[in-house]
């Protein structure tokens, strides 16, 4: 395969890519020569564009060879083999640091010319190069991006030898690239124009890419329930701005609004725009009882009762992500007569806990179920049957219950985002008003 130049490199780098979109992910250009490249993938992709500025630490003595790497933020990686067998002294490494953070604060000034940095937390992060010779670059980078708080990491290049993708596999999650060819002698040789990207282009680029999105707005509240004076469950709300709907979570056993799952997905709803309320469904008095969390009438009322409490703070219409027992109360509260939700997604539920209510759902419905959690999936499908509303039952490959499994709970982000984007209404007047009071 022989590239044009840069942008055709990343015009093609970019529809391969494009099944990433849904991720919401940053990209980032590797200087200067990735950058054109990671342009048009950032354009394709509609993702905000930065530089990963990274400098590899080399042994005084062999500066090929390097010992480590060092990014913004004050990112360190070390490899303590090559430190061991090179016998490298702590002023050795001090010496080499120094001298290459200088060159990184440098070029980061210079590049972003005043640009705020990408968080790349809780984030999925495609490293973009022109090409891939060695893959110590490409894999230093990958580091670099990994311990500034990346939840996944991709690298992604037009061209590469096949033996330099297997280094950089190692330390990335996946690892995109257009061509292998085993005749691999420079990344220059398949382009017809590999002219120098100079630094006004790097700069002139990051101008011109996509902006990152406004940050979403995040308020603590208290949700009342009807019928025990002054009771007030914790909740968090998070609306991006102009959220077209807001995402109800209903916690499962033995869980709270701090679920690490349910936060997670919260995470990727919220960098769809979506909207989304954690709370508390039980006081910790409460949670002491087991029997409390299997009350599905009681946890469904307090449900009703902060979807009703959204009205204080968003017009956006709601929807529900139940997970195990909370998937239960969910469906009970969306078979309400006047529930107001538009749509209900389970992840690994306990829908056959609200029994006859199944019937009265009339929000669309979506059950998510690892492979391998056979006695839940045996459930689902059970309670499957007895739904009158528009549903799908997703089997998760290879996940177990709580979905701890690699990629597992990405999964879960991407179909519940995708089944809230499908059936969302037409936002009311006034949709996506941030929390007040």
């Amino acid at each position: 395969m022989l590239f044009t130049d840069r942008d055709d490199a990343g015009r093609r780098l970019g529809t391969e890519l494009a099944g990433y979109a849904a991720d919401h992910p940053v990209v980032l250009g590797l200087p200067r020569g990735g950058v054109p490249v990671a342009f048009h993938v950032a354009h394709a992709l509609g993702a905000p564009l930065d530089v990963i500025v990274v400098r590899k630490l080399g042994v005084p003595y062999q500066p090929e060879l390097a010992f480590g790497a060092i990014g913004e933020g004050g990112v360190r990686v070390i490899s303590e083999d090559i430190v061991r067998r090179g016998r490298l002294s702590a002023r050795d490494m001090a010496s080499v640091e120094a001298a290459e953070q200088e060159e990184l604060t440098r070029r980061a000034v210079r590049y972003r010319a005043g640009r705020p940095r990408e968080d790349l937390r809780g984030r999925t992060v495609i490293v973009v190069d022109d090409g891939i010779a060695t893959g110590a670059t490409a894999a230093a980078a990958c580091q670099v991006v990994r311990a500034q708080g990346a939840a996944r990491v991709v690298m992604a290049a037009p061209v590469a030898p096949p033996d330099a993708l297997g280094r950089v596999g190692e330390v990335a999650d996946e690892v995109v690239c257009l061509s292998a060819p085993p005749g691999f002698s420079s990344v220059g040789q398949w382009y017809r124009d590999f002219s120098q990207t100079p630094d006004e282009e790097v700069v002139s680029l990051l101008a011109q890419s996509p902006r990152r999105p406004d940050p979403p707005e995040r308020a603590e509240v208290e949700v009342p329930v009807e019928g025990a004076a002054g009771l007030l469950l914790p909740g968090d709300l998070t609306l991006p701005p102009g959220a077209g709907a807001v995402v109800v979570f209903a916690h499962g056993s033995g869980s709270s609004r701090s679920s690490p799952r349910n936060r997670a997905v919260a995470a990727a709803l919220n960098r769809a725009g979506l909207g989304t309320l954690l709370f508390d469904l039980l006081t910790p008095a409460e949670e002491a009882d087991r029997s409390n969390v299997f009350d599905i009438e009681t946890l469904a009322a307090r449900l009703a009762a902060a979807t009703a409490s959204l009205r204080t703070w968003t017009q956006a219409p709601p929807a529900y992500f139940g997970a195990s027992t909370g998937a239960a109360a969910a469906l009970a509260a969306a078979a309400s007569p006047d529930s107001p939700v538009y749509a209900v997604v389970s992840r690994g539920g306990r829908p056959d806990l609200a029994g006859a209510r199944l019937a009265g759902v009339r929000a669309p419905t979506l059950l998510i179920v690892g492979s391998e959690d056979h006695q839940v999936l045996a459930l689902n499908r059970e309670a499957q049957t007895h739904l009158r509303c528009e549903n799908r039952l997703e089997i998760v490959p290879g996940a177990t219950h709580l979905f701890e499994e690699p990629g597992a709970l990405h999964e879960v982000s991407a179909l519940a985002e995708d089944w809230f984007a499908a059936h969302r209404p037409r936002p009311a007047a006034g949709a996506g008003a941030g929390p007040h009071g």
